[in-house]
Parts: structure tokens; C-alpha cells; sequence
């Protein structure tokens, strides 16, 4: 089987090229990735050895490029990982979110149907159902819970969802939608929460927390979600929507303090600074279609999965000094542009 990931180049992304090349070491992967400010080719060194792996550098918004990939690749798959996500960015470049996350992923339909109605999987978020209230922790998103989007990012990834679900009804084209909660591990870039406390903990620097710190995120270690989304790939009914939650809700003042005590450093390092607009109070899915259809549940515990992932980012060292000084962005050109994967044009 021949499968494109999208964003490959991302955190998720990546961790997923990495989780299909040791389950499925027979088919052949094409990561694409623009590789914008969050895309790091330095996060695929090891996998980029794999002989059943290409890298091909381009825009899922550009129709000519996609569809002479398409062409020339014939795959059997699209995973769409590729998407502005970072909600504080969404308000300064809301542009940059509509044209990619909802522009985008209709060139990738668009392509999936001209070239023989190819299995699609659209990589979503539970942000789409907008958010919970603090005094009701009785009240999980479902898969039928209304979309109701708070800020430009989520908007444009519940546009994408809508998207994909009418390619399905139109055009009876095979499609799966997937909404995670919130991601953390290895290759995440250090805009969010968790890579940001452990690097400004790890150098002494403040670390600032929004408002009181009482929002809820429920955090799903990204293994555990690309085994779902394996799962999703594999069994999964066509035209369905799978919510992917890790059962580990946390206040990201309980994230901050815990990193804070794994790295031996003060609560004295914590800045309380403005909330940003908008910002959602509580997100918390109910994986219950995902475990009842698909046999799968998170298997990480999150008090396991933020020490894997503190250990990683202090022994990858060079990894996010290359982040926090901008080098990253070289490293495509120092050295990998002339091994670039050359399609046929």
C-alpha cells in the first residue's frame, strides 16, 4: 500500500511516519510538508533512512503541484495531518488558517476524486466543539456534539471537517475524520504548552501561564493517537467521525507545576500573564464509539507519558536549541534538498 501523510514534517506527523514505518515496514510512505515555521525536517532524520520513505516538499493549497504528485504516485491513501494549529497564531494570521486548513483539504479531496476515489482520513481536533463549562465535569464531547468553533484555527478546522464529510455525501468518497484532544511528546514544537515550560524550566526562564491557569485540556500522548488513527485506517466504517481522547484531564497550572517538580525547579518561575481572547475553558472527549467499534483506549497515563516526554526534550538538547535560534529551517537546505523525492511531471 502506497500512503501521502500530509505535515509529516510536524509533531504529529512525524510521530506517525515513525509508528507506521515499524508496524507497517511494507508499504510505502510519501511525507509532504510545505514545511512552514512549525514543519522541521530535522524531526524525520532517522525515518528519512527507511528506503520505503520520500520526502516531497510542497503546499496542499497548490492544485498543479497536488495533482502531479497524485498522478505520478497513484497512492491508496491521503493521511491530512498538514494544518495551521497554533490558536494564538490563528488570531494575529487568520488567513494562513483558511487557506491552508480549509483550502487545502479541499485540493486534497479534489485530488483523492480525480485520481481514482482514494481513501482519505482528515486529521481534526476536538477545538471544533468549542469548549465545557469549569463546573461540570459530568459533560463530555461526543461525536454528535454540535460544532461550535471559538477562534479562527478552530473554525477553519471545522470548516475542513464539513468539507470532507460533504465529498463523502456528494461523491461517495471514502472518508474518516478523527478529533483528538490535546497532543504532547517528542518533536512538538515549543510554541506549545508543554515543550515551552520544560525548555524556559530546563534555562531558568519564567514560565507564563494564562490567566489563573484553571483551563482544562484533556492530554492524549501522541502514540496512543496514532494507534488510533491506525485503527481508524484499518477498521474504521467510511464516512465516520472517531473522537480521540487520553482520559487525562489536567488545569494547565497541574501541567506546569508537574513539569516544574519532574525538573526540580521553582513554582517560583511562574508568570501569570493576560488570557488570550477567546481561550476555550475545558475540552474533554468521551472515546467511547472509538473503544465500543475499534477495541481501542489511551494506554499512557499521563503522570508516565510527561516523564517520557521531559526526558526526551532534555536529552534532545541540540534538537530545541535548533528551534529556539531558527537554524531548523536550514536544515532542508543543508541537507536534504538535493535527495528530495523528484516526481514525474
Amino acid at each position: 500500500m502506497k500512503r501521502i501523510i500530509t505535515g509529516g514534517a510536524g509533531f504529529i506527523g512525524s510521530n506517525f511516519i515513525y509508528y507506521m514505518l515499524n508496524l507497517h515496514p511494507e508499504d510505502e510512505f510519501i511525507c509532504l510538508d510545505k514545511l512552514t515555521y512549525a514543519g522541521n525536517l530535522e524531526n524525520l532524520t532517522e525515518a528519512l533512512e527507511h528506503k520505503n520513505l520520500k520526502f516531497v516538499k510542497g503546499d496542499i493549497a497548490d492544485r498543479k503541484f497536488i495533482y502531479d504528485l497524485f498522478e505520478a504516485e497513484k497512492p491508496d491513501q491521503v493521511i491530512n495531518f498538514a494544518a495551521e494549529s497554533h490558536v494564538d497564531r490563528s488570531v494575529l494570521y487568520p488567513d494562513e488558517f483558511l487557506n491552508t486548513n480549509i483550502m487545502g483539504t479541499g485540493v486534497l479531496l479534489d485530488a483523492c476524486r480525480k485520481y481514482g476515489n482514494i481513501r482519505f482520513h482528515q486529521v481534526s481536533t476536538d477545538e471544533v466543539y468549542g469548549d465545557l463549562p469549569l463546573d461540570r465535569p459530568d459533560l463530555f464531547f461526543t461525536e454528535k456534539t454540535p460544532l461550535h468553533a471559538s477562534s479562527p484555527y478552530s473554525a477553519s478546522k471545522a470548516s475542513a471537517d464539513l468539507i470532507t464529510q460533504a465529498y463523502h455525501r456528494t461523491y461517495n468518497l471514502p472518508v474518516t475524520i478523527s478529533r483528538c484532544s490535546n497532543n504532547y511528546g517528542a518533536y512538538q514544537f515549543p510554541e506549545k504548552l508543554i515543550p515551552l515550560m520544560i525548555w524556559n524550566a530546563e534555562h531558568d526562564k519564567q514560565l507564563p501561564v494564562y490567566g489563573e491557569g484553571k483551563n482544562v485540556r484533556d492530554w492524549l500522548y501522541v502514540e496512543d493517537h496514532c494507534h488510533a488513527i491506525d485503527l481508524i485506517l484499518e477498521k474504521g466504517k467510511i464516512g465516520e467521525v472517531y473522537n480521540i481522547g487520553g482520559h487525562n484531564e489536567k488545569t494547565n497550572m497541574e501541567v506546569v507545576t508537574m513539569i516544574l517538580e519532574k525538573t526540580g525547579k521553582s513554582t517560583d518561575l511562574i508568570k501569570h500573564v493576560t488570557d488570550r481572547p477567546g481561550h476555550d475553558r475545558r475540552y474533554a472527549i468521551d472515546p467511547t464509539k472509538i473503544h465500543d467499534e475499534l477495541g481501542w483506549e489511551p494506554e499512557t497515563p499521563f503522570a508516565k507519558g510527561i516523564v517520557y516526554t521531559i526526558d526526551w526534550y532534555l536529552s534532545h538538547n541540540e534538537w530545541m536549541e535548533h528551534i529556539m535560534n531558527g537554524s531548523y529551517d536550514k536544515y532542508y537546505e543543508t541537507m536534504y534538498k538535493d535527495r528530495e523525492h523528484k516526481f514525474a511531471r
